[in-house]
């Protein structure tokens, strides 16, 4: 194997998603330095950090939902995301999911997940791209932490502009009532719906919006309400991304 990498770096050199310089035999998707210099979040290891307070002023109820992401969505950083999203690099994806996995599997207050759950594309945008971004970290996230990947429990039902040139607002009425939730599912996977741990995976944190959209439909879906957000008990829904845009700068 090792001597195959060798002739196809010769013939066919690998180069870093970042900066571009061609990597070296023990070098995969980035190179020494531009993984050095990953603009790493550290919010893993925070349970309460600017991200996770972001997301949960989108969220009606339930307890504190913990958020985290791998870096911040800055300079040729950005190439990371757009590299598995817009050009279909799934191995350079599992890559940066395994790295997002390996930060929360650290993590204690993420040590109850019970089940991981990709954002889901609309039917016709998946069938156009080939697959889905979020399914592909979610995947890696899930074989981290040993726990299932739910990938049918959430349907996006309605096709829904892009999010990226849209502001906060119009982000939020953007993927309202755009997703549906399994409760069967949901439930079969969870010990109890009123002290479970569910994580939401996507690639980019922006504004909370899609995540919440998201929360809100497993919530309509299998919560019994809100008679357990006052004790801090309930289901605990969470999110994780690759990146984050850091809005709260």
């Amino acid at each position: 194997m090792e001597a195959l990498r060798l002739v196809l770096d010769l013939f066919l050199p690998r180069t870093c998603i970042v900066c571009g310089r061609t990597l070296g035999r023990h070098e995969d998707f980035l190179c020494i330095r531009c993984e050095a210099d990953l603009p790493r979040t550290g919010f893993s290891s925070r349970p309460r950090n600017p991200m996770a307070d972001r997301f949960n002023e989108h969220l009606e109820t339930g307890p504190y939902a913990y958020a985290t992401a791998l870096f911040n969505y800055d300079g040729n950083y950005e190439n990371l995301t757009k590299e598995l999203k817009y050009k279909g690099d799934i191995p350079a994806g599992r890559h940066l999911g395994k790295m997002l996995a390996e930060d929360i599997a650290a993590a204690p207050h993420f040590s109850d997940v019970e089940a991981v759950i990709p954002v889901p594309l609309h039917w016709t945008r998946r069938l156009s791209r080939g697959y889905n971004q979020a399914e592909i970290i979610a995947r890696e996230v899930a074989s981290v932490l040993r726990v299932p990947c739910l990938s049918g429990a959430l349907v996006r039902v309605r096709r829904t502009r892009t999010q990226t040139k849209l502001k906060g607002e119009e982000k939020a009425r953007n993927v309202s009532s755009a997703f549906r939730a399994d409760g069967t599912l949901l439930s079969g996977a969870l010990e109890s719906v009123n002290q479970g741990h569910l994580l939401l995976i996507d690639d980019v944190f922006t504004t909370g919006s899609t995540l919440a959209a998201c929360a809100g439909a497993i919530r309509a879906a299998i919560d019994p309400g809100d008679s357990f957000a006052s004790t801090g008990r309930g289901l605990r829904i969470s999110a994780a991304t690759l990146a984050v845009v850091p809005s709260w700068r």
